[in-house]
């Protein structure tokens, strides 16, 4: 299966790429409203996950963990993300997007809320594991039906928008992290960072209310012709696409999980940072996050999928690589560098969205879109399970080095894929 010419969502728009935000003009009224709940699902999704990095030091002295323990719980909810991921996938090709974005993000939140009524660390873990299920699907379902609503020349940065929503919801629980733990015992504080975890809810009663997959996709699911097995993405031309595109993640999530969920620590415990120290070095980490996605949106648009993956591949690394470098005692440095790291392993996300979509056809895209990012995220869940097996002769600071291994994981995969942009979406 592949890729044919179709025409793109109509619009009575202007058509014309004057402004930064002309792009938001040229979708319909459903197309907007789907971008917003799309975005409300990515921010919550990211709000969510980041409770535990957030929480780590606090969960680990509750419960008495070693690094390699901590480490895992990260690894578990991106493994079992995959199987939630490859389960979404199959549902946003059969029920449709807008149901499954549903699904994924009331699963994410209920679970995440029993993580904080945790009373051993085998429950706590269990709780995470199942709160991957929602976290693993929602990204696809979000990106795949605004990709359709999106024009085929500003599709790349739409989807980047979309994507920078992670910076948005990782802002949020750093701030809500900086309140709690600060005032709160530590006892108690990570299990409230848990609750919070509730937001989602609100969301769900916004796009139950508001919003519709794009009309070809609901004219597809009326006549029935939904029912593409999973084993599809593996035929023909698709099958090098899946398998590239899979280890592309894989390179990219390792790099960026290895950084999200141990800088925390490696802040707190090998440069010294109290929790509101750390956060405001996160949140300069987190603005550069939240300048790359969007900039990196637009460059996706104006150099390509593949170069703009390639350049952001070896500016993470070798920024991640300096970072760790750093002397003791420089830590204004590190307040510096932080923006650029953020920046840089940020913008590599951007060209995912309308990338992956660009490589499926619409009966498939689904299942392909939240195959290849989920499988490459649960591959990538090792990182940190490695880092934290490490951490404990070299030292967080050391073991970081597995980030940049996997940037340059990305760029091999970069060899086996095509140039999709121009694409028109089928």
């Amino acid at each position: 299966m592949t890729s044919t010419p179709t025409s793109s969502p109509p619009t009575t728009e202007r058509d014309d790429e004057s402004g930064s935000f002309a792009w938001y003009g040229t979708m319909t009224p459903q197309g907007r409203r789907a971008f917003k709940g799309a975005f409300g699902g990515y921010a919550l999704d990211s709000y969510d996950f980041q409770v535990l990095p957030l929480s780590m030091v606090a969960i680990a002295a509750y419960f008495s963990l070693t690094t390699a323990q901590t480490g895992l719980m990260t690894t578990v909810t991106l493994l079992v993300s995959a199987l939630g991921g490859v389960l979404a996938g199959v549902l946003i090709d059969r029920v449709g997007r807008v149901r499954t974005l549903m699904i994924t993000v009331a699963t994410y939140a209920v679970f995440t809320v029993l993580c904080g009524f945790a009373v051993n660390y085998p429950m706590l873990l269990a709780c995470r594991a199942l709160q991957g299920l929602g976290f693993g699907g929602e990204w696809a379902a979000g990106a795949v039906l605004v990709a359709e609503y999106a024009r085929t020349r500003y599709r790349g940065r739409v989807l980047a928008f979309i994507q920078s929503s992670w910076a948005v919801g990782w802002a949020l629980a750093v701030i809500v992290a900086t309140l709690v733990m600060d005032n709160v015992d530590p006892d108690l504080a990570w299990r409230i960072m848990f609750w919070t975890g509730a937001l989602p809810a609100l969301l769900l009663v916004y796009v139950r209310r508001n919003v519709k997959d794009a009309p070809e996709v609901t004219e597809r699911l009326a006549q029935k012709e939904a029912r593409v097995p999973l084993s599809s993405i593996f035929q023909g031309s698709l099958t090098r696409k899946t398998l590239f595109a899979t280890l592309l993640a894989t390179g990219v999530q390792g790099g960026y999980y290895t950084i999200a969920t141990w800088l925390p620590t490696y802040l707190k415990t090998e440069r010294g940072l109290t929790v509101v120290g750390t956060g405001g070095y996160l949140s300069t980490l987190i603005s550069g996050a939240f300048c790359g996605y969007i900039t990196g949106g637009f460059l996706v648009d104006r150099l390509g999928r593949k170069k703009s993956f390639a350049l952001f591949a070896v500016l993470s690394a070798a920024l991640l690589i300096t970072y760790i470098n750093i002397p003791q005692g420089s830590n204004d440095l590190l307040l510096i560098l932080g923006f650029p790291l953020g920046f840089s392993s940020s913008a590599i996300f951007a060209g995912f969205g309308s990338f992956l979509a660009e490589l499926y056809p619409n009966a498939v895209r689904g299942t392909g879109q939240s195959f290849t990012y989920n499988v490459g995220r649960a591959i990538g869940a090792f990182f940190p399970t490695a880092v934290g097996f490490s951490a404990g002769s070299a030292g967080v600071g050391s073991a970081l080095v597995y980030g940049a291994i996997g940037y340059c994981i990305a760029l091999v995969a970069l060899l086996g894929l095509p140039e999709t942009r121009g694409t028109e979406l089928a």
